[in-house]
């Protein structure tokens, strides 16, 4: 019998949503529960460590964002191949994660110096990321050897609110607009982007 699944996280994107793209991806039934700020105080005293995301598979609990996509990267089959594939396929997604950070860093700045402040260190450190991941890049429509990783899924995700705000940011990086376009072309992504709801983060 295939594992129960149900992932708790807030209704955003944010660190539950490369988890949520993993699972639909691979066809895996899962319980996407959302939750309010209200509906979350209650439960934070009973949670592993008082955060989210959590991830309950069969009645047992784990938390901690990284811990649970890449548990749920190898129950997909989306972590890559053992041994180096799938070490380059950790290394990209810890990579992205830098980039979230720094976008979420300008996200949620209230001080407004300091927020244009962050907005000039990003406009520099996108570029020269972007720079760095095309030449790692595949050539085949994926960061890693020829078929799709949890690390595609990571970088489509990774750059949703980027290429929102400036469609053209990946012209000059066509191996990355290939990945990008890889995912898109995925119909049970897809589906589940046209149906998902429109959140800050």
């Amino acid at each position: 019998m295939a594992p129960k699944y149900k992932l708790t996280y807030f209704n955003a994107r944010g660190r539950a949503e490369l988890t949520r793209l993993m699972f639909v991806a691979a066809g895996v039934e899962y319980e996407d529960v959302r939750l309010e700020r209200e509906e979350w105080r209650p439960l934070k005293e009973t949670s592993p460590m008082g955060q989210l995301p959590m991830l309950e598979v069969d009645g047992q609990v784990m938390c901690q964002s990284g811990a649970i996509f890449r548990y749920a990267a190898k129950e997909t089959g989306l972590s890559g191949s053992a041994g180096w594939e799938e070490a380059q396929v950790d290394m990209f997604v810890c990579g992205i994660e830098d980039l979230q950070t720094k976008l979420w860093e300008v996200r949620f700045e209230r001080d407004e110096a300091k927020k244009e402040e962050k907005k000039t260190g990003l406009a520099t450190f996108v570029p020269n990321w972007l720079a760095n991941y095309e030449k790692l890049c595949g050539p085949d429509g994926h960061l890693v050897g020829a078929k799709l990783t949890y690390a595609d899924l990571a970088f489509f995700n990774g750059m949703h609110d980027i290429l929102k705000e400036r469609a053209d940011t990946l012209e000059k990086f066509p191996k990355l607009a290939k990945v990008v376009e890889s995912v898109n072309e995925n119909k049970a992504v897809a589906a589940y982007i046209a149906e998902r709801p429109e959140t800050f983060i």
